[in-house]
């Protein structure tokens, strides 16, 4: 099972480049933005239950869908770029095994621990 969720994983990241590249920035503003998410582990200096809201936050594929979707009816690349930068990240981030995070400490995820 955990093959088949990195491989939907991998689609979806694959799904966020693809996104990407209908909008009209060059590509190294892909590889500078992707880790840009990760900024929500700040939150994590403030305790496990401020961290895991400020790290679920920046890495939750409902709002980059909404943000993305916010941009497409305003016709705003900056927010449709905000978008597909956190669905792509998220799904890279959870390929690589780091899911959202239980509130008592961070290497307690939806995926399990790390």
């Amino acid at each position: 099972m955990k093959t088949t969720l990195k491989l939907e994983e991998l689609a979806q990241f694959g799904f966020g480049i693809y996104l990407f590249s209908l909008l009209p920035f060059a590509w190294w503003w892909f590889l500078v933005l992707l880790l840009t998410p990760d900024i929500g582990m700040i939150g994590y200096a403030f305790g496990n239950k401020v961290g895991a809201f400020s790290y679920n936050l920046f890495h939750h594929k409902g709002l980059a869908i909404v943000l993305y979707l916010i941009g497409v009816y305003l016709q705003n690349d900056i927010l449709m770029l905000i978008g597909t930068i956190l669905f792509a990240h998220a799904a890279f981030d959870r390929i690589l095994g780091y899911g959202l995070k239980y509130e008592k400490g961070f290497k307690y995820t939806h995926l399990g621990d790390l």
